[in-house]
């Protein structure tokens, strides 16, 4: 694809005209990152932010024992920091890469130019960022309010949710880094789904998983305690 037809299959720049993308275009950085490979530190000046069109990118934070905590994972067609472009400052955590990756940056300065001309532009963003902040409302919850099955449970209606609703889901993370997400150990984790099985509520084969029994896992996610 060319860039203009993947700057317009993002979800950011949705009904813009073929002028407005190829104004887009214009103030696009196209660059890969390899598996690993930090795309900016936290309390780093935020010169702009970025898409992802190709891999996945982690967004987490550092305890001060060096402990992480993955707050988000970027899947392709997201945008990540944001924020900074309308605030200023600082990026607010880190982002790294978990697969090679090809990402669009978007220069801050140029990028509040083209809202100035356009402010459509504005209108997704902040849409954009709506949606983000709802996710992030009710990832706070899960991780204050209940227990980790009804947060693994909760992820999983989640990443069903993301696929239109598909019951054949696969995780695109290890099992460390979705215990990171839900603040809790692999070993749990994989404890958990076992249970979930063994229940059929789920089939696991190794990171796919299928819904089995989608009003059990909704039930599980509202609260009801999953027994041996």
């Amino acid at each position: 694809m060319s860039i203009i037809d993947l700057v317009a299959s993002i979800p950011l720049f949705h009904g813009l005209s073929q002028e407005q993308l190829e104004e887009v275009v214009d103030i696009t950085v196209d660059q890969t990152f390899q598996k690993g490979q930090t795309v900016f530190s936290e309390g780093e000046a935020a010169a702009g932010f970025y898409v992802v069109v190709s891999g996945q990118v982690k967004i987490f934070k550092l305890s001060s024992e060096g402990k992480e905590q993955i707050l988000h994972f970027v899947t392709p067609g997201e945008s990540f920091g944001e924020v900074p472009v309308f605030a200023g400052g600082r990026f607010p955590a880190h982002a790294e890469t978990i697969e090679r990756s090809r990402l669009f940056f978007f220069p801050r300065a140029v990028f509040l130019e083209l809202i100035g001309k356009d402010p459509s532009l504005a209108m997704n963003m902040l849409a954009d960022l709506s949606r983000r902040l709802r996710r992030f409302t009710q990832l706070v919850e899960e991780l204050s309010l209940k227990e980790v099955p009804s947060r693994l449970a909760a992820y999983l209606l989640y990443l069903s949710e993301r696929d239109n609703g598909s019951g054949d889901l696969e995780l695109s993370i290890t099992k460390g880094q979705l215990a990171s997400l839900l603040g809790t150990i692999p070993e749990t984790i994989s404890r958990i789904l076992g249970k979930m099985s063994g229940h059929d509520i789920v089939r696991v084969q190794g990171r796919k998983i299928t819904i089995v029994n989608r009003k059990r896992l909704e039930d599980l996610s509202a609260g009801e305690k999953l027994v041996d």
